[in-house]
């Protein structure tokens, strides 16, 4: 389904750079807040509360902060894993251990220097945090652009809480899609979770 008008790559190019320079104008204090707003909400989450590994990544930038979240789910007893790029853009993950535990890698990302899972990793996680720049109305997310995260929800098993990080103006977009395209479960934003 393609929402915008024109080739759906182009429609996403256009919106990305649009997101992204509205991540860039966003106060620091104002995304500190909203990124505590985000961890009360997933906390408070049913399927989080059950959950025993959360697959989840560390946001970086203009990006919706993890930080907060990713310490309080491993104080909550949850085994949190982390995506690590590969070469060909598919991801592995490892157990995060602490920020202390976090190296700089590609793309100006940080990643856990722990041992690697495997790329089937994921398929042990209860729910899966996705990084997103925007969500549609129908869970069709629309990521960064590596198409990373397209061949992690291949992977995910039917029924499993899978949650785009977003801020609150960017769910409910119209966001263009291609075959590859992966819808996800929900979306969480500093004013709550909305279910697809």
């Amino acid at each position: 389904m393609n929402a915008t008008p024109g080739p759906p790559l182009a429609a996403k190019v256009a919106l990305r750079d649009q997101v992204r320079a509205s991540r860039r104008r966003r106060p620091l204090a104002e995304a500190a807040e909203d990124a505590a707003a985000i961890a009360a909400h997933l906390l408070a989450a049913p399927d989080v509360r059950r959950a025993a590994t959360v697959a989840a990544y560390v946001g970086v930038g203009p990006e919706p902060g993890t930080g907060l979240l990713l310490d309080a789910l491993t104080d909550a007893g949850k085994r949190v894993i982390l995506p690590v790029v590969m070469p060909d853009l598919d991801l592995d993950w490892a157990a995060y251990t602490g920020s202390a535990g976090l190296a700089p890698a590609g793309r100006g990302l940080l990643e856990p220097a722990s041992e690697r899972l495997g790329l089937d990793a994921i398929a042990t996680a209860d729910v899966v945090l996705l990084p997103g720049l925007a969500v549609s109305s129908t869970g069709m997310r629309l990521g960064r652009g590596g198409g990373c995260y397209d061949w992690v929800l291949a992977r995910v098993p039917v029924g499993t809480f899978t949650c785009v990080v977003l801020y609150d103006d960017e769910v409910g977009r119209e966001v263009p899609t291609e075959p590859h395209d992966r819808r996800v479960a929900a979306a969480v934003s500093p004013a709550g979770i909305v279910t697809f």
